[in-house]
């Protein structure tokens, strides 16, 4: 059965107006306090709004995380996170329990953070944002624009986060001392998010206690495991930084393409001689993470561009055809 919400208000959700249609599985996805446990909970029977009005038929049933998972025939059940916590075999048999609703012509609302659970498995994705319906439709195209604007916001925290250099180890003779480091985004400002496929740079200021003939500095991006993503320096990239006399302080700038999946990364900087003697040396002295608005597996964003092409069989002829007949 169909449930449709006309003019709605239940705080923070505010004339809220949609159609779930019957036979469907509806994907609801959103931030806290976006409306999406409300909106269950009224799709649900659970609650009642505040003004307008719920088109829906009786039997309804709503779902909380951590609830059993009641998936008895229904016209409408409303399921807000409740595979969250269920083991592989509980939520196999939930998404054939779901299937099994959906083709008796019941209604489903599902809230989840797994993106690929609903893109999968829902007709529909309903993305509220601040007690409104700000895209519904295609489970893909929906997602994708949902993920675009998580990505957004995380890096406008990012930018007003500044970098904190805490490494895990530190080790040099002291001829030379990292005061600051950062990680900039592709305008220039301070930010420990960085967005796949902007140009990026790491900054980092140093200062000289002692001379120093060839300083060598140096960068290094590992992931949050430790496997070494990218490494380079000074003398790799034939910058001669010359000699450095007692007080001075060189700031070097490291400019790249972020070409790196969405990931927790972190920034090894380092001072040393050209034999690798270190004046100064923190290992993962910063961390820094890349989002996207689209999943990628793996560490590197090669950004593939990709082709198909479709043929059919060639069919034989009719004179092969006749000829393959006869001895």
């Amino acid at each position: 059965m169909a449930i449709e919400f006309r003019n709605v208000t239940a705080p923070p959700l505010t004339g809220f107006s949609a159609l779930a249609p019957s036979g469907a599985i509806i994907g609801v996805i959103g931030e806290k306090n976006s409306g999406v446990t409300e909106l269950l909970k009224l799709a649900g029977g659970a609650a009642q709004p505040q003004s307008g009005e719920i088109i829906a038929p009786p039997e309804r049933r709503f779902v909380a995380l951590g609830e059993a998972l009641n998936l008895a025939p229904a016209a409408v059940v409303a399921l807000d996170q409740a595979l969250a916590t269920q083991d592989a075999i509980v939520r196999a048999r939930t998404l054939t329990g779901l299937d099994r609703l959906r083709r008796s012509g019941s209604t489903i609302l599902l809230a989840s953070h797994e993106e690929r659970l609903l893109e999968s498995l829902c007709d529909e994705v309903w993305w509220l944002e601040a007690g409104g319906l700000a895209a519904k439709g295609d489970p893909r195209e929906t997602l994708t624009r949902y993920h675009r604007f998580v990505a957004e916001k995380v890096r406008a925290w990012g930018e007003s986060i500044p970098p904190r250099v805490t490494p895990s180890f530190r080790r040099g003779d002291g001829r030379a001392e990292v005061i600051s480091i950062e990680t900039l985004g592709a305008n220039g400002e301070p930010t420990i998010v960085w967005k796949s496929g902007e140009m990026v740079t790491v900054r980092a200021a140093v200062r000289f206690h002692e001379a120093v003939p060839n300083p060598v500095l140096g960068i290094l991006i590992r992931t949050q495991i430790g496997f070494e993503v990218y490494g380079t320096n000074t003398e790799l990239e034939r910058v001669d930084i010359g000699p450095c006399a007692a007080g001075e302080t060189v700031t070097v700038s490291f400019r790249f393409l972020c070409d790196l999946c969405p990931h927790a990364y972190t920034i090894t900087m380092a001072s040393h001689d050209p034999d690798g003697t270190s004046h100064d040396w923190l290992d993962d002295a910063i961390a820094f993470t890349v989002t996207d608005e689209r999943h990628t597996a793996g560490v590197a964003n090669l950004r593939a561009k990709v082709t198909a092409e479709k043929s059919k069989a060639a069919l034989p002829s009719a004179g092969k055809a006749m000829d393959a007949g006869v001895e």
